[in-house]
């Protein structure tokens, strides 16, 4: 109830064209961190939207759909492995969210972000902490993202099965660090990160 009304409070003073953008995969080891941004039509409400994290696999990828079919516009972008070993997982996550909310087909009015900080664009916005458990537009944005990175995660897995990405999505769980010191790293492993960095000053590249 929160999160709507949140939104709804925001938008009488902000304007009707409120984006919302949320990133995933700041914490795993490979892959991309993805992003999304979303401008929700208040003619078609959503029911259930909540934080990406707090819903079951099935209620994610039933909102993927219902998100995509009904928002006025979203889109989903990235920073790649190479940018977040050459930026820093931060400022490559305020990266692809800039890059989400350029790709906007209708461009926002004003834009919710999810956290504590904000990219550097020309869009007036605010950060909201823990927004995408208060507010829907964020709540959207983290389940496009969630979902979409996912499924990422489950084509790597097709491509590298001895890792085990479809069950951790490249966390840094036991048995990913495990499939680690044994096969070494992909192209897609983040080199910069402490884990990983490890196994390639040990050699088992």
């Amino acid at each position: 109830m929160a999160g709507p009304l949140l939104a709804a409070h925001i938008c009488a003073y902000r304007g009707d064209l409120l984006a919302g953008v949320d990133e995933v995969g700041r914490g795993p080891l490979v892959g991309d961190v993805v992003t999304a941004a979303v401008i929700l039509d208040p003619r078609k409400p959503i029911a259930g939207l909540a934080d990406s994290k707090k819903l079951s696999e099935k209620k994610r990828e039933a909102l993927f759909e219902e998100i995509q079919h009904k928002a006025l516009c979203w889109s989903i972008a990235r920073a790649t492995p190479q940018e977040i070993d050459t930026l820093n997982i931060l400022q490559a996550s305020l990266l692809a969210m800039k890059r989400a909310v350029e790709a906007l087909s209708i461009q926002p009015e004003f834009v919710l972000v999810d956290g504590n900080r904000l990219p550097q664009w020309k869009y007036t916005s605010e950060a909201v902490i823990k927004g995408d458990s208060r507010v829907a537009v964020i709540s959207a944005a983290s389940i496009l993202a969630k979902v979409q990175r996912d499924r990422e995660m489950n084509a790597l897995d097709s491509q590298y099965p001895q890792y085990g990405f479809a069950e951790h999505k490249g966390y840094p769980t036991a048995k990913h660090l495990a499939a680690l010191s044994l096969h070494g790293i992909t192209p897609l492993h983040r080199r910069s990160y402490a884990p990983v960095a490890r196994i390639i000053s040990a050699g088992i590249e």
